[in-house]
């Protein structure tokens, strides 16, 4: 309804419902950090592979759906599939996809390896309906 306040999720919340989403689209090596005790710009990290620029595509296309819906807008989208990489800024998470190639070359788990896995498996993603 017009006037009222968008919806608010927790960061974590957001983050393991994209992991999820990334899941459903058959993602590989999915992993959510919790970056917010070692960053100032956001709390968590999801991280995934495509093995294609299609399939990054559509996981991307996937997440800023689900979001959509929820009321969750995106801060902004970063890079393309076609480089490997697509950023999604959700403010309290950033969703990071990757082909393998750019994967190992960024290495964002080794970047942030004191963070915390959050164990994204455990949490119900947010807009299932279940």
């Amino acid at each position: 309804m017009e006037g009222e306040a968008p919806v608010s999720f927790s960061a974590e919340a957001v983050a393991c419902t994209c992991a999820h989403v990334a899941d459903e689209r058959k993602a590989e090596q999915i992993v959510v950090l919790n970056v917010g005790p070692l960053a100032f710009f956001t709390d968590y990290f999801v991280i995934a592979t495509g093995r294609n620029k299609r399939q990054i595509n559509a996981i991307a296309e996937d997440i800023l759906q689900r979001l959509k819906g929820l009321g969750q807008l995106p801060l902004g989208v970063e890079g393309e599939a076609e480089a490997g990489w697509v950023l999604i800024d959700l403010g309290d998470a950033v969703v990071h996809l990757f082909s393998p190639q750019a994967r190992e070359l960024y290495d964002l788990e080794l970047l942030w390896g004191e963070a915390e896995r959050a164990c994204w498996r455990e949490v119900k993603p947010l807009g299932d309906g279940a």
